[in-house]
């Protein structure tokens, strides 16, 4: 027997992850085995429990709980389910619920650097990325066009923000991901330099006239390649461009010079994602 709970009071204090807490404060790095996120839809909250993320309490729409969140509660029967009528949990939430359905989860250990790249032939690096829709689509693609893994600086919006995660449709929980520092305390050791040392050879997408196309044979051929995009609008910084093995740029057409990071990644993974797919 599932444990529901139905909503007779906002001010319950369990229900203040969904309706008090910001997502900034729910991720907080410097409380990390405390912290939680939000994740919306069944399909999301599935993969997120597949990877091993451990639900805290449910929040889910009244018609929902024997019907489309029926097999996700049924794994987690000792876990709360709030529950009322969809206006009521609008009202809480301030948003209206993806498939009627949340959960609070408590944030996984974060990766290293190295479990990451270890075994990956092809990752994407995000320098500064910070739009969660973007992000998101961005995880969405590396799924899907053959990326192995997904390294972030720290200037980039945490994957795990509720509208990253759902725009991912749960990608976040089954693409390894990390963060990473820009440089080191001194400013000396820059990231690329510690991709490099694990073997990649790296490919920062630039808008620059020192280029090659992304369909370079060369580029190609490389055994472990690093794909690196930069935040919305002002791209890479120029010292990760010259500390890059490659720059290379996507050739397009009537005139038009740039393409939405989220759309560029997809046009690069696909070409550069090597063997990683079936063609």
């Amino acid at each position: 027997m599932n444990n529901i709970i139905e909503i007779r009071d906002f001010m319950q204090p369990e229900l203040d992850v969904y309706a008090r807490i910001s997502e900034g404060e729910l991720l907080s790095r410097n409380n990390p085995e405390n912290s939680m996120f939000i994740a919306e839809s069944p399909k999301v909250i599935q993969r997120a429990i597949d990877a091993g993320c451990i639900p805290v309490s449910f929040l889910v729409e009244k018609k929902h709980i024997q019907t489309q969140a029926k097999d996700i509660l049924d794994r987690c029967m000792e876990v709360p389910v709030y529950t009322a009528e969809f206006d009521v949990l609008t009202k809480l939430t301030g948003f209206k619920l993806t498939r009627g359905m949340l959960c609070a989860m408590k944030r996984p250990a974060m990766k290293s650097l190295e479990d990451v790249c270890s075994s990956a032939n092809r990752i994407a690096v995000l320098e500064n990325v910070m739009n969660p829709t973007n992000l998101g689509a961005i995880f969405r693609s590396a799924a899907a066009l053959g990326i192995d893994g997904i390294v972030l600086t720290n200037g980039s919006t945490n994957p795990l923000y509720r509208r990253a995660i759902r725009v991912s449709m749960g990608t976040v929980f089954q693409i390894p991901w990390t963060f990473v520092d820009y440089s080191d305390k001194e400013g000396n050791i820059h990231y690329i330099e510690k991709i490099k040392k694990m073997g990649f050879k790296t490919a920062a997408m630039a808008l620059r006239n020192d280029t090659v196309n992304i369909d370079d044979k060369k580029v190609m051929s490389e055994e472990r390649l690093a794909i690196i995009l930069g935040t919305e609008g002002e791209g890479l910084d120029s010292q990760t461009i010259a500390l890059s093995d490659y720059t290379i740029k996507i050739p397009m057409a009537h005139g038009v010079d740039s393409l939405n990071v989220a759309a560029a990644s997809a046009v690069a993974f696909w070409q550069l994602s090597s063997g990683n797919i079936s063609r």
